[in-house]
C-alpha cells in the first residue's frame, strides 16, 4: 500500500511540474550584437574641392639671346584661391613587422588646379613690374599611408606636376612675357577621414609644395630676358566619394 501511495505522489509531483514548466514564458534569449561592419580602402574614388596657394619666384635679369646676368636676384609671388578635382585608386593590405602590422595604404592619382594665384613680377636692373598669375596645374603621382584608425588614414604622397602663368604685361618700358608652362615635382602630406553618416563619403585635406624647371623667358620687344624658377604651396581640403572594386559599397559586403 505504501508503495502504491509513493508512486501515486511521484507522479503527481510529475505531473504538477510538467503543468507548471508549460504555463510559464520561453527563455529569453541572450542578445548578441551584429559584427561591425568590414571596411577596407581598397577601390577607386573621385573628389572635389578647393584651398588657397603661395607661389614664389626667383629671378634674374640676362641679356638676350646671350643669357648674361645683367643685375641681382629678387624673389617675389602671388597668392590666391583656387578649385582642384581629383580621382584614384588605392589598395590596402596588412604589412607584418616585428613588434606591429599596421594596415598600410598605397594608391595613385591624378588631380587638377585652376584659379588666379596673383601676384607681381619686377624686372631687376629696371624695377618695373607687371602682374602675373598662375592660371592652373595638373598633377600625377602616388602616396602611401598608415591606418590610424580603420577610418582614419594619414599618407605621403608625391609626383609629377605643370603649372600654367599667364601673360605679363610690363608697364614702361613697353615689353611683354608670353604664357609659359613649367614643369616640376611636387612633394605632399595630408590626412583622410571616413564620415559614419554616409558610408563612401570621406573629408580630406593635404599641403602640398612643388618645385619648377627653370625658364628663361624672353622680354619682347627688349633684349632682356628673366631667368625664373617658380615653387608652388598649396593647401586643399576636398570631400571625396570612395567605392569599391566590383560594385561593392564602402562598407564591405
Amino acid at each position: 500500500m505504501y508503495r502504491t501511495f509513493a508512486a501515486s505522489l511521484i507522479s503527481l509531483t510529475l505531473a504538477s511540474g510538467a503543468a507548471i514548466a508549460a504555463d510559464l514564458p520561453p527563455p529569453e534569449l541572450a542578445y548578441k550584437a551584429p559584427p561591425p561592419p568590414v571596411y577596407n580602402w581598397t577601390g577607386c574614388y573621385v573628389g572635389g574641392g578647393g584651398g588657397y596657394g603661395m607661389w614664389n619666384q626667383d629671378v634674374v635679369a640676362e641679356t638676350f639671346p646671350g643669357l648674361v646676368q645683367a643685375g641681382p636676384t629678387l624673389t617675389n609671388g602671388g597668392r590666391g584661391w583656387f578649385g582642384q578635382g581629383q580621382g584614384g585608386c588605392d589598395y590596402q593590405f596588412s604589412l607584418p613587422l616585428p613588434f606591429w602590422s599596421p594596415n598600410v595604404v598605397i594608391g595613385a592619382f591624378g588631380d587638377y588646379e585652376a584659379g588666379n594665384l596673383r601676384g607681381t613680377v619686377t624686372i631687376p636692373t629696371t624695377g618695373t613690374f607687371g602682374a602675373e598669375s598662375m592660371n592652373n596645374a595638373w598633377a600625377v603621382g602616388g602616396r602611401a599611408g598608415v591606418l590610424v584608425t580603420p577610418k582614419f588614414l594619414t599618407y605621403f604622397d608625391g609626383g609629377y606636376t605643370q603649372a600654367n602663368f599667364g601673360q605679363v604685361n610690363f608697364s614702361a618700358p613697353p615689353g611683354t612675357i608670353a604664357s609659359n608652362t613649367y614643369n616640376g615635382w611636387f612633394i605632399g602630406s595630408g590626412f583622410e577621414y571616413s564620415f559614419d553618416f554616409l558610408p563612401g563619403l570621406f573629408f580630406k585635406t593635404e599641403y602640398r609644395y612643388s618645385t619648377y624647371s627653370t625658364a628663361n623667358l624672353p622680354i619682347i620687344p627688349t633684349a632682356f630676358a628673366l631667368n625664373s624658377t617658380k615653387y608652388i604651396q598649396m593647401v586643399s581640403t576636398e570631400l571625396v566619394w570612395r567605392f569599391n572594386f566590383g560594385g561593392l559599397s564602402a562598407w564591405g559586403h
